[in-house]
């Protein structure tokens, strides 16, 4: 079976007992980075066997941890933080076990999507979560066809993107609501909340911007 372990986004206390139990239980763990998960796994003292599983990993690996599979041993796969297959490469190993007729089982924790949706005081019934938006081509299209959206949007971004994506906002969409959340569950946790133009006074003040960040949209009624 590959077990789809969701890992902390931040604070290393988020983790479900289920998850530490089964991370020590399989027989190999998918790591998206074997070193940056090593911290994790040293710490709840897990000393299951590590293997690499990112973005660049290709067929090979795919076909490797498939083959581990076939041959009945049990596999996690874990992404650097939160919920793997969300805007990491996981899904493209998901894909292939279930093609393959494995089992998959989902181990549910924590998200970096829905933590800022649920500190960002906006509606929460309904959301359109975009992930990374285009670095270039397909960027401004992508924010027009945003304009009469009524659902709650919500994207990931570079710091270093941050303020020109708040510009790109208000030249698209206007005057809208907006939440920046950054470096969330951590010790520097922030939510920047208000019209896009004074969310981007206070950012622009501040000069550089650190941290993982999510932003949401709410356009006006």
């Amino acid at each position: 079976m590959l077990h789809i372990v969701s890992t902390p986004i931040g604070n290393l206390e988020d983790i479900t007992v289920r998850a530490v139990r089964i991370l020590k239980e399989v027989d190999y763990i998918a790591a998206e980075d074997t070193r940056h998960s090593g911290i994790l796994l040293k710490k709840y003292e897990i000393n299951t066997p590590m293997v690499s599983f990112h973005a660049h990993s290709g067929k090979y690996k795919v076909d490797k941890i498939l083959d581990m599979l076939e041959k009945g041993k049990d596999v996690a796969l874990i992404s650097d933080a939160g919920t793997p297959g969300i805007s990491d490469p996981g899904y493209v190993l998901i894909s292939a076990v279930l093609e393959a007729g494995i089992e998959v089982s989902p181990v549910p924790g924590a998200s970096a999507l829905l933590s800022a949706l649920v500190g960002s005081g906006m509606p929460m019934d309904k959301f359109l979560y975009l992930g990374f938006l285009p670095l270039k081509k397909g960027r401004q299209t992508l924010f027009k066809n945003l304009k009469d959206e009524k659902r709650t949007i919500i994207f990931y971004e570079s710091p270093r993107r941050l303020v020109k994506t708040l510009h790109q906002i208000q030249d698209f969409l206007g005057e809208v609501e907006v939440v920046v959340a950054r470096e969330l569950t951590k010790i520097h946790e922030e939510y920047v909340r208000g019209k896009v133009s004074g969310v981007l006074g206070k950012l622009e003040e501040r000069g550089e911007v650190k941290g993982e960040v999510v932003v949401l949209i709410r356009n006006k009624e």
